[in-house]
């Protein structure tokens, strides 16, 4: 069952038989916003990007985004960029794969955040989303869905981190402005 997340709410991660979690993707997805012009309607490509940001006491250590696909470590790993989105055509047009086992006990959370790398506002962007899926089984365990637009080119989405021996997930969903995660880390820390 998946859990639709409002901003600041955490939850734990875990199956739904209680056994642990091992591995999570975060999915984002994206559409562009039709925009009415002289002509009628008609969209312009959005190309967001998802970052994951690894930290060990509240310092960056790692992070995967476009340009650096998997951690240093392995335990994480981005899919691959995608240009345009597509959200409402099944899947994730963007992926980060979290080997939770896998990351090392130093790391206590995890950032993933979302911005425009080519500059749009959220305003041009509609059926936006960022949602966590059990890898092990594809079963959706929580979805955090952008509404509203903005003039603000980025997003704190979420976060994962340590809860005892497991893990926890917070929705953010806080608006930034940035092009890519460097930008945004001033916005980032609080939330750590």
């Amino acid at each position: 069952m998946t859990v639709n997340m409002t901003k600041g709410q955490a939850i734990n991660l875990q199956k739904s038989d209680g056994g642990t979690l091992t591995a999570v993707r975060m999915g984002l997805g994206w559409q562009a916003a039709p925009r009415r012009g002289l002509f009628g309607s008609r969209t312009r490509e959005v190309d967001l990007d998802a970052s994951a940001v690894l930290f060990a006491d509240k310092q960056p250590v790692d992070v995967v985004f476009f340009r650096h696909l998997v951690s240093d470590d392995g335990s994480v790993k981005h899919t691959g960029d995608n240009l345009v989105g597509g959200a409402g055509s099944g899947g994730d047009p963007e992926a980060i794969l979290v080997d939770l086992q896998r990351v090392p006990v130093h790391i206590d959370q995890i950032v993933f955040t979302v911005n425009s790398f080519t500059g749009q506002t959220f305003q041009e962007v509609q059926n936006a989303f960022c949602r966590i899926v059990d890898e092990t089984n594809g079963q959706e365990l929580a979805r955090y869905t952008l509404d509203g637009g903005g003039q603000y080119t980025a997003q704190i989405m979420a976060k994962v981190h340590r809860a005892g021996t497991g893990w926890k997930m917070t929705a953010l969903g806080n608006p930034a402005n940035g092009r890519t995660f460097q930008d945004l880390m001033p916005s980032i820390l609080p939330h750590l």
